[in-house]
């Protein structure tokens, strides 16, 4: 961003602009991982530790800093769970390595992994992380100093993933070769989940399962595969939506054709002709929906979270997710090139989303204006309108909007203290109710001529009661004096019987 870029978001988003400058004073390069008390975790002493944590910075700068904020030894992990995936996708997308030759490395990957030295180097010269390929073993050597069970969850997820995208490419190469337009589109909803399960999905379900290796988390959170996948899912469903212009003109497809199908297109490239624009944001309403599946499953996921680092990790993603959507939507630019969110709008979310309260909260907000977009002439628009419902009935439910959090300011000792109270605003319906249902009891309460008291004042008990109680207790001690009497005189009895 230059001087006019800042200066424009001064003036039009002044939240974002002081967030902007909070982030850079405070927020970046929290933890330096070249610090000598750093370095047991980060492994930075060593150089093949060093040369990983550049190849994450230069394979994707959003994520690198994220996941350098983890605590301990769990950022290097990360780190190395990223890199072993990413270069397992750089295999599955280069399209000028033939489908023969990409089928055995792919579905064998997972065994380079413990085979030191390896290296792979007949990437096309123009894939852009062919280098991290071709020195892969600095990767393979840092994996044998992750903990055994770190280790063992990074290759089983590479190993069901690397099957996963096997088989997508088979069928991409067999869809090039054919005759059929059609075979080269993902066809059904269901599909389009098992790729997204593939490609993005596990890696939910393989971060979960390290969070527990490395005890930074519950053990039982390996066990949350479905809200790990959907955690997963709704990332990459958001990337696919907005990269649609650029997917299209680079040959790939990943919009499910029972989507964009419904509304008369043959090929997804129709969808970037403007006289087809109305249909084709329905085609984008339909894709938002889809999306919008995994939105409370997600809430879920981050409520069972503990560690504010790993929290900070998993819910900054989701909200710029949530945000990403939102832009997105009924947005006619997404047909035509890559839609992004404001870069002092991502800022914001960063400091914003750091509890499960404040991310349910940012979550309705996007909702809202997601719903507010909604056309009725969308055919999307009753499914779309009961999607949106659903995430902010789970957000009223979770942290009802009646009860408002306190933090206190921070005492000499930098602590704060948080209180919640009941302070409905004057314009909250349910306020009015309550007011409403409190007059109607005055009102019967006159008109029987009782005196109105305190609707939870603790009354005396009835009398009534009290002689029920203590004549029960005395009838059980007689009945256990006339017992033991009776059992006494049949003993003496016997007795005499006997003699």
């Amino acid at each position: 961003m230059g001087i006019a870029d800042y200066a424009l978001l001064a003036l039009v988003h002044p939240l974002e602009f002081r967030a902007l400058i909070q982030y850079k004073l405070w927020h970046e390069n929290q933890r330096d991982l070249t610090a000598t008390k750093e370095q047991a975790n980060s492994g930075w002493d060593r150089a093949t530790m060093r040369e990983c944590w550049d190849f994450l910075d230069r394979t994707s700068r959003s994520f690198s800093a994220v996941i350098k904020q983890l605590d301990g030894d769990l950022a290097r992990t990360i780190c190395l769970f990223y890199l072993v995936l990413r270069g397992l996708d750089t295999i599955e997308d280069d399209m000028t390595i033939p489908d023969a030759e990409k089928q055995p490395i792919l579905r064998k990957f997972h065994t380079y992994l413990s085979q030191p030295g390896w290296n792979f180097d007949k990437n096309g010269p123009n894939e852009k992380d062919r280098d991290l390929l071709v020195r892969f073993h600095v990767v393979i050597t840092e994996l044998d100093h992750l903990q055994p069970e770190c280790k063992a969850v990074i290759v089983d997820i590479c190993e069901k993933m690397q099957t996963g995208m096997a088989d997508f490419a088979h069928k991409a190469s067999l869809a090039a070769q054919s005759t059929n337009p059609d075979d080269k589109y993902i066809h059904s909803i269901e599909e389009f989940d098992l790729y997204c399960h593939y490609v993005a999905g596990l890696v939910g379900e393989g971060l979960s399962r390290l969070f527990s290796a490395s005890k930074k988390e519950a053990s039982w959170l390996a066990d949350q595969l479905v809200l790990s996948n959907s955690m997963g899912s709704l990332l990459q469903k958001t990337n696919i939506l907005r990269d649609l212009a650029e997917d299209v003109d680079e040959g790939r497809h990943f919009w499910p054709k029972e989507i964009w199908g419904a509304y008369g297109f043959k090929e997804l490239a129709e969808l970037k002709d403007p006289a087809n624009q109305e249909h084709a944001l329905w085609a984008l309403s339909g894709m938002t929906l889809d999306a919008l599946r995994h939105v409370t499953d997600s809430l879920d996921y981050l409520t069972l979270l503990k560690t504010q680092s790993v929290f900070n990790f998993c819910a900054i993603p989701a909200v710029m997710a949530l945000a990403t959507l939102d832009v997105c939507f009924m947005n006619p630019a997404v047909l035509v090139q890559n839609v992004k969110i404001r870069k002092g709008q991502a800022v914001r979310l960063i400091m914003d989303a750091t509890n499960p309260r404040d991310v349910a909260n940012i979550c309705r907000d996007y909702i809202r204006s997601i719903h507010h977009k909604i056309s009725p002439q969308d055919p999307n628009f009753m499914k779309l309108s009961v999607m949106c419902g659903r995430v902010e009935q789970w957000v009223e439910h979770h942290y009802p909007s009646i009860i408002t959090v306190v933090t206190s300011q921070p005492d000499s000792d930098g602590a704060r203290t948080t209180s919640a109270k009941i302070a409905p605003d004057e314009r909250d319906a349910r306020l009015r109710i309550l007011k409403r249902e409190v007059e109607i009891h005055k009102l019967k309460l006159s008109a029987t001529g009782v005196k109105s008291s305190p609707r939870f004042e603790q009354e005396d008990l009835p009398k009534e009661l009290y002689m029920v109680v203590f004549g029960g207790l005395f009838g059980t001690c007689l009945l256990g004096l006339v017992l033991v009497y009776g059992v006494l005189y049949m003993a003496d009895w016997l007795d005499g019987v006997n003699v």
